[in-house]
């Protein structure tokens, strides 16, 4: 006899997409009116079951099952999304949790060998205040609270003020490690939000890791000229360097084996169209799984800016504008997701997360993890047109459940 309703879930997807969305997609940022009531929604959901639920002193919502053992097994997600976000993003993982709750209550006549904990991590995109990962980075010690008590939305409202507004004290966002107690290992489902698999046709993936990533400021000084009267062999072009990045990222990512290198802005000045650009800044952000890897990738990036630097008689520097350090998952989980996903459709691959999730957090604290991934069509996330096909949603929550029982069995086994 089978407990597990996979339909539900995405039925309850559906009816969460209902209450918190409008024309122009998911409405659920953080901290927010709307995020509220998906939280409250998601708490009725719960109460049919023998499960204590608390929000820790991060924001973060804990559901906890009692086992036999105190050794824990955490599901985690988020409900909250981006402005104009997809109908799945974060609350995919939630859901399915919810779904693997009710079935190991169902088998286990609610005391399963060990500890269920469901996890709705609190501001894991960082929409509002452009600092993701907030609850799980609180849980694992690892928010900077400098940083983060200086952080201010659009509208001039500091997190800490917005934290206030739903009960929560940022000086003690941090007392929420002692969530981690026990854990014993750490399961996170998610869409994709990329292309990979939808290029393979597969439907499920286990996760290797999340992306290491180095993000950096480059800026190219050079000399404001007249671009009538200066001849172009007498220009310091910051531009003409500057622009000789862009194809040399690509065969730096070429080389890599795995990683990935963007240029994502580009400023110059003075900025006008009489006039040799004087200085050019442009970002640039590298991400691969392999630290090594990572750390030759940034080095190839300053090697060659110093080159064009060089050719075209101008200056460069340098500002590490962020960093964090790749995330390998736990090797036997890996095996145990990637088991699950082959029982289930026959077929997986293993591939690295280029976003961050809150599994990364997790793991950075020391608790074994891995994640999921589901194809998304498109290979588009963050937009209302974000979607997978419901068959791909069965699928995952069949494969997410066999994960979570094999994981239990290999919690026990320790």
């Amino acid at each position: 006899m089978s407990f597990l309703d996979p339909q539900r879930t995405i039925a309850e997807l559906k009816q969460l997409r209902a209450l918190t969305s409008d024309e122009n997609g998911a409405q659920r940022v953080a901290f927010t009116p709307v995020w509220t009531r998906g939280r409250a929604w998601l708490r009725q959901k719960l109460e049919a079951l023998p499960v204590e639920t608390h929000t820790d002193a991060a924001a973060n919502l804990w559901t906890t099952l009692r086992g036999e053992s105190e050794k824990c097994l955490l599901i985690g997600g988020h409900v909250d999304s981006v402005p104009n976000g997809g109908w799945l993003d974060g609350c995919l993982n939630v859901l399915a949790g919810v779904e693997i709750l009710r079935r190991i209550n169902s088998q286990y006549n609610g005391k399963p060998p060990v500890t269920i904990r469901l996890v709705d991590w609190a501001d894991e995109e960082g929409a509002r205040f452009g600092k993701s990962l907030f609850g799980s980075s609180a849980c694992s010690g690892n928010l900077d609270m400098n940083e983060a008590r200086g952080l201010k939305d659009k509208d001039g409202i500091t997190l800490p003020d917005a934290l206030k507004n739903v009960g929560v004290d940022f000086d003690r966002v941090k007392d929420s490690g002692k969530e981690l107690k026990n854990a014993a290992a750490y399961l996170e489902l998610h869409i994709e939000q990329g292309p990979v698999l939808l290029d393979l046709n597969f439907p499920l993936g286990a996760v290797l890791g999340t992306f290491g990533v180095e993000r950096h400021a480059i800026t190219f000084h050079g000399q404001a000229a007249h671009s009538g009267s200066t001849p172009m062999n007498r220009r310091k072009d910051a531009f003409l360097a500057a622009a000789k990045m862009s194809p040399e990222i690509y065969r730096i990512a070429a080389r890599s084996n795995g990683g990935v290198c963007t240029i994502g802005s580009c400023t110059t000045k003075p900025g006008i169209v009489t006039s040799v650009v004087e200085e050019c800044r442009v970002t640039l952000d590298q991400r691969h799984l392999d630290a090594p890897a990572l750390a030759r990738m940034l080095q190839e990036a300053k090697d060659a800016s110093e080159t064009f630097a060089k050719e075209g008689n101008v200056r460069v520097s340098w500002e590490r504008l962020w960093q964090i350090a790749p995330r390998p998952f736990n090797g036997e989980l890996i095996t145990l997701c990637d088991e699950s996903i082959r029982e289930t459709c026959g077929q997986s691959h293993r591939l690295p997360s280029g976003p961050l999730h809150d599994a990364a957090e997790v793991a950075r604290a020391g608790v074994p993890a891995v994640m999921m991934f589901v194809q998304s069509l498109h290979g588009i996330s963050h937009n209302k047109i974000e979607d997978t096909k419901e068959e791909h949603l069965e699928l995952c929550v069949k494969a997410f459940d066999k994960l979570a029982q094999k994981t239990m069995a290999w919690i026990q086994s320790k």
